[in-house]
Order: structure tokens, then C-alpha cells, then sequence
């Protein structure tokens, strides 16, 4: 690249990584808020809710790099051809390609890393997310039993312990009350978390179980040592099943049909497996929106605010259309062409018209009246 086109290439640059890092952080703080709540329930410590937040950031990141480009495109573009930058160079004899080329590479190297970020980073961050969310669920210690304190984990289920230390609990006593009219208590010295092949269970010892029959009827059974399993009383966690977005590209393409789930569907996956394909395309159509936007038209000393707005509209537009066709791609597989038309198409329409030099008319400087007005020269 020539000097200037480098100069135009690091102005972008510096001003995508500010915006992306700005609007990244805004979404990670969004995400944030919304996770506070699981981590604050189930008792988690402050590390584990960073780490829920870190681990959200790259589908978060991935989604806003288009847009970023886009702000930071016309942003750097606007202050260059404000700054008569774009003039001069022309003046010097660069090409309309060679002042586009360098936030056009921008682009490429954008939709690059959002395509290793879509196929590589987001799926092993989302199997990370999914499992620290499902430890964080599954934490009965924290999220069930606090000492000195009645809890009700779910419908028909109370559970008190009166101390709780070095896992160990003591004074222990389970109400269950699943069965209308029978309702059995749980008393034990002491209690503590296991887990049986993976299934959460409270292990008691020393206690005693109390029953109610349906003729009122009480009995009373004691116990060294009695198993009390959690199984039924924990909401099944659709979290645990991964989910297209937590899939590698041959998984989405090439599923187990043996599971029953991934057989059931395929559709969705093979959809996910075009949209992580097709959405960094939205970078190469969103630099050339840009760059039709600022330096496609003549200069003005006057700004270029309509230029800028129909800019802005057009790309919004573009990237609501965009994100409207992965949720109705699993039922029209045929959608899923058009996730990589619309931006690819776009893209090279805007290159072609700006290349050519046939720009629509508002996108050109219209002549005073007073210069209309003038006679020609005899």
C-alpha cells in the first residue's frame, strides 16, 4: 500500500477497535445484568460471574463487528474527506479503488476474524458457558441448603439444616410432600452432597423417617445411613443438551442420526451451519456502503449528513434483513442461499456502481442555481 492508503487503512482501524470495544463492553455489561440474577440465587462467587460474562463476549463480539466497521468506516471516512484528505489524494493520482481499497482489506481481515471467531471461538466458548451455568444450577450445597434456613428448591419440597461446616450439615430435616394426604419427613444428625453416577443426592446419617398414610396413620423408621435422592425435585435443564450455537461446523453439517436429538433436528442445524458461514459476508456490504456513502459522491464544504443517513438506514436495513433469515432458514432451507446473496450482492452492486463512476443522483452534488443560470461564453 501507498502512503496515504496506509494512513486511510490505521485511521479505520483505530476507530473499529474503539467502537467495538465500546459497544462490546456496553453488550458484556447488558449480558452481565441479566446473568446476576442465576449467579446471586445459586450463591456463586464473584469469579464465576466474570467468567459467565467472559465467556458470553465472543458470539456478543461477533454479532456487533459489522456494525462497528460500518460506524467506524463512515466515521474515519467522513473526518478524511472533511479534512479535503480524500481530495488530495486524489490529486496525487490515486484511483477511486485505491482510496476504497484500504477500508475494503479492512473488511476482508474483519470478515476473516468473524468467520475463526463463528466457526472455532464461539462454539467452545458457549460448551464453556452451558457447562458453568449447569454447575452453577446443579450447586446444591449453595442453592438449597443454608444454614438456618427454610428453602423450597421446588413444588412439595422443604429442606432445613441448622449449621452447615466443612460440608458437613447439621440438624438436618427434609419435608416432602410430593404425595397428597402422605406427606414423609426426613430428620437427620447430620447430612451432606453426594453424587451417584452424576445424579445429586443428600447422604444423612443417624435419623429417623416420618410417615403419614392416608388413614392418619404414623410411622416412624429409624436409620444409620439413608440416601435421599434430588433427582425429581431439580428442573430439567434444557442448558445441558447442546445446542446449535454450541456445535462445530462438521457437527452442524454432518450430526449424529444415531441421537435422537440431533436427528430430530437437522434443519436447525444445517441452518446454523450457513448463518456462522454467511454473516461475515455483512462486512465486505457494510464497508461499501461506507465508502459509496463518503467518497463516492463529490466534495462538499457543507457536510454530508444525507449522504451519512441514507447511509445509515440502508445498512440497518440490510442488517435487520440479515438477521431476520437464520430463524426461518430451518423451516425454508431454501433462505438459507440468500444469507450469503444479500450481503455478497450488495456488496459488489455498491463496488460496481462506486468503480464506475455511476452513482445514483443522491448521491451527487447538485449544481447552484446561480451556476445554471450563467450564459456560456461567447
Amino acid at each position: 500500500m501507498k502512503k496515504i492508503q496506509r494512513y486511510i487503512f490505521f485511521n479505520v482501524l483505530r476507530a473499529v477497535v474503539t467502537i467495538v470495544g465500546g459497544l462490546a463492553l456496553i453488550a458484556i455489561l447488558v449480558q452481565g445484568i441479566s446473568q446476576t440474577d442465576l449467579i446471586v440465587e445459586n450463591r456463586q462467587s464473584a469469579l464465576t460471574y466474570l467468567r459467565v460474562v467472559a465467556l458470553g463476549a465472543p458470539q456478543i463480539i461477533a454479532v456487533l463487528a459489522p456494525i462497528a466497521l460500518f460506524v467506524a468506516s463512515l466515521n474515519a471516512l467522513n473526518r478524511l474527506q472533511r479534512d479535503s484528505e480524500v481530495v488530495t489524494a486524489h490529486s496525487a493520482g490515486l484511483t477511486r479503488w485505491q482510496i476504497a481499497s484500504p477500508v475494503f482489506r479492512l473488511a476482508i481481515l474483519a470478515a476473516i476474524a468473524h468467520l475463526l471467531v463463528n466457526l472455532f471461538v464461539q462454539p467452545m466458548a458457549q460448551r464453556e458457558l452451558r457447562q458453568t451455568l449447569a454447575d452453577a444450577q446443579a450447586d446444591l450445597a449453595a442453592s438449597f441448603i443454608r444454614p438456618g434456613a427454610f428453602t423450597y428448591p421446588a413444588e412439595g419440597l422443604t429442606i432445613y439444616a441448622r449449621e452447615s461446616s466443612g460440608g458437613l450439615m447439621r440438624g438436618m430435616l427434609i419435608s416432602d410432600t410430593r404425595v397428597a394426604g402422605s406427606p414423609v419427613d426426613y430428620i437427620a444428625q447430620i447430612g451432606s452432597i453426594i453424587e451417584i453416577e452424576g445424579v445429586p443426592a443428600i447422604q444423612m446419617t443417624n435419623g429417623q423417617i416420618q410417615q403419614l398414610d392416608a388413614q392418619g396413620q404414623l410411622s416412624i423408621l429409624d436409620f444409620d445411613d439413608y440416601v435421599f435422592d434430588m433427582t425429581g425435585f431439580l428442573a430439567e435443564d434444557s442448558d445441558l443438551i447442546l445446542k446449535p450455537s454450541d456445535r462445530f461446523l462438521y457437527e452442524l453439517f454432518f450430526p449424529d442420526l444415531g441421537d435422537w436429538n440431533q436427528n430430530q433436528n437437522q434443519d436447525k442445524y444445517r441452518a446454523e451451519a450457513h448463518t456462522r458461514l454467511a454473516l461475515p459476508l455483512l462486512n465486505l456490504a457494510m464497508a461499501a456502503i461506507a465508502i459509496i456513502a463518503v467518497v463516492g459522491g463529490n466534495f462538499s464544504r457543507r457536510g454530508y449528513q444525507k449522504r451519512i443517513i441514507i447511509a445509515s438506514v440502508s445498512a440497518t436495513v440490510l442488517t435487520i434483513l440479515t438477521l431476520a433469515i437464520p430463524p426461518n432458514a430451518a423451516s425454508t432451507p431454501e433462505l438459507s442461499a440468500l444469507q450469503y446473496a444479500l450481503p455478497l450482492g450488495t456488496a459488489f452492486i455498491i463496488m460496481f456502481v462506486y468503480l464506475t463512476g455511476g452513482l445514483p443522483r443522491l448521491f451527487r452534488r447538485k449544481p447552484s442555481r446561480s451556476k445554471l443560470a450563467q450564459p456560456e461564453a461567447a
